[in-house]
């Protein structure tokens, strides 16, 4: 069930990562057309990067769950089989540890429950937690960066289903030199 769960959010996140590759191109167009007409929109920089990151940290998450993160396996593509094995599930232990880490990061840099408990009130947040998350606006776009910033915790989430389900499953995994289809 976890695998089937896994996999369904990992199209979800390809799907969005294409929109969203899409949308840079979309944004790089126009901000090459504009600037040939002296006309640049400054905004659209700041777009297009903010965009191309949304694209990569979901790209990466989808990643783990394919697990097509890069790796070096000069040192396990020589071992024996069930030594990859082994070193397969290591990696796996790695990612999931790391995925926590990243939640909990995520947790302490939003602080949900002191948000909600300030009212939702970012003055009143700030002066309590002195984290100022919530009131800093984007240069040129001004949109709350928080917003921005929320893949962070998207990507956490993501990387911790798709590696939590690699944990929990306990067939072989693919091992050994990866072929790059063509």
């Amino acid at each position: 069930m976890l695998n089937r769960v896994s996999a369904f959010w990992a199209r979800c996140e390809l799907a969005a990562a294409a929109i969203l590759a899409v949308g840079v191109t979309g944004l790089i167009l126009l901000n090459v057309i504009t600037r040939s007409l002296n006309n640049a929109l400054f905004w659209v920089d700041e777009a297009a990067i903010y965009t191309m990151v949304w694209m990569t940290f979901l790209g990466a998450s989808a990643a783990i769950h394919y697990r097509q993160q890069v790796a070096i396996t000069i040192l396990t593509d020589a071992l024996p089989r069930p030594a990859q094995r082994v070193a397969a599930k290591l990696v796996d232990v790695l990612v999931f540890v790391f995925a926590c880490a990243m939640l909990y990061f995520c947790w302490r840099w939003y602080l949900p429950l002191d948000i909600w408990t300030a009212g939702f009130d970012a003055m009143a947040f700030q002066g309590a937690t002195f984290n100022f998350i919530y009131a800093e606006p984007t240069s040129t776009i001004g949109i709350p960066k928080w917003i921005v910033w929320l893949v962070m915790p998207l990507f956490s989430a993501g990387a911790f289903l798709h590696a939590l389900a690699h944990l929990l499953d306990f067939s072989p995994p693919e091992t050994g030199a990866r072929e790059i289809a063509t």
